[in-house]
């Protein structure tokens, strides 16, 4: 059977690249739709999108240089503060899916 490709994405902050569903996915929505900048936890919205690692560091580095502005041709005041307080949130809980799934001891026979 043919193994199917992973699309591979960079973040906008650290350039590092990993797959698709392991960055998290921030959207400019079409101009008919508001053009508003949001959050895409499914990663299937329409519009101009940017990634980012779940990490803190890059979220905060985001915040503070205004990365997603640029990144999504946004006009200046498009990104919601709040924005970044749902990535937190967002990377937190990913994080705390990523330490739970790991099973400290091997599998039973």
């Amino acid at each position: 059977m043919k193994q199917r490709r992973v699309p591979i994405r960079s973040c906008v902050i650290c350039r590092q690249t990993s797959g698709k569903r392991e960055l998290l996915r921030v959207v400019r929505l079409p101009e008919k739709d508001g053009s508003a900048v949001v959050v895409d936890p499914t990663g299937k919205l329409a519009g101009r999108g940017a990634y980012i690692c779940p990490e803190k560091e890059c979220i905060e580095k985001a915040q503070k240089s205004k990365r997603f502005e640029r990144a999504l041709a946004a006009h200046a005041g498009a990104v919601d503060p709040k924005l970044y307080d749902e990535l937190m949130s967002l990377a937190q809980a990913r994080s705390t899916i990523d330490t739970t799934s790991i099973r400290s001891d091997p599998p039973m026979k």
